[in-house]
């Protein structure tokens, strides 16, 4: 059986050998876990993940500063259709721009704002520090990655900007802190989440053993 190649994208930001490690743990032996800055690797990738950390600028600038990089992904995930992952800031770069330390160009992949976080409830902390239930489109069926993740799980969020799309059917769950959050957005073969899947235990990486099934 060929092998597959799953590449996490080395930008300089991201917890990259825990989201690594979460992967290995879920991954057949027939399955390649590779962490890259090298763009011929992600056009070449079976499945690509942008993990992420820190502010949606600066996390914006350390991926255009690798030369060719932004091609590449456009080249594998626009056009090749190749099943991509955002995590964290990395859902967050998917957006038209973000207004974190000033606006800046996001990748576009999914039309829609970095807005900083502003729950209706003044005791609620920001950052957004902790774990959330999801709540899923009542007048959607659940995406694939879902389909055995129920309501019950909790999954751990930190952050203070959240995704603000355009198109409501973008939106494929959220969370409640003090009004509805996006947790999960995509479209195609695109899949964005807010929250830290390899830190949110068995329910985190059921998630990404979807996602390794996933076949958009």
């Amino acid at each position: 059986m060929r092998k597959e190649t799953i590449v996490i994208i080395d930008y300089g930001s991201g917890n990259l050998r825990s989201a690594a490690k979460a992967f290995e743990h879920v991954a057949d032996t027939n399955t390649v876990i590779k962490t890259s800055n090298d763009p011929e690797d992600i056009r070449n990738a079976n499945r690509i993940v942008l993990p992420g950390q820190g502010a949606f600028r600066d996390c914006m600038e350390n991926l255009s500063s690798i030369d060719g990089m932004i091609d590449a992904m456009n080249e594998a995930v626009l056009n090749k259709g190749t099943p991509f992952l955002g995590i964290c800031v990395g859902m967050q770069l998917l957006a038209t721009h973000g207004l974190e330390h000033g606006k800046c160009s996001g990748l576009n992949w999914i039309e829609g704002e970095v807005v900083p976080l502003d729950p209706n409830d003044s005791t609620l902390k920001i950052p957004h520090m902790g774990w959330n239930d999801l709540r899923y489109r009542a007048d959607k069926d659940k995406h694939f990655v879902l389909r055995n993740i129920d309501s019950s799980e909790n999954f751990y969020f930190v952050h203070s900007f959240m995704f603000k799309y355009k198109n409501d059917n973008n939106c494929l769950a959220v969370a409640d802190y003090g009004g509805e959050v996006p947790a999960i957005i995509g479209r195609d073969n695109i899949l964005g989440i807010q929250f830290h899947p390899e830190k949110s235990h068995k329910s985190g990486l059921k998630l990404l053993s979807n996602f390794l099934d996933w076949t958009p």
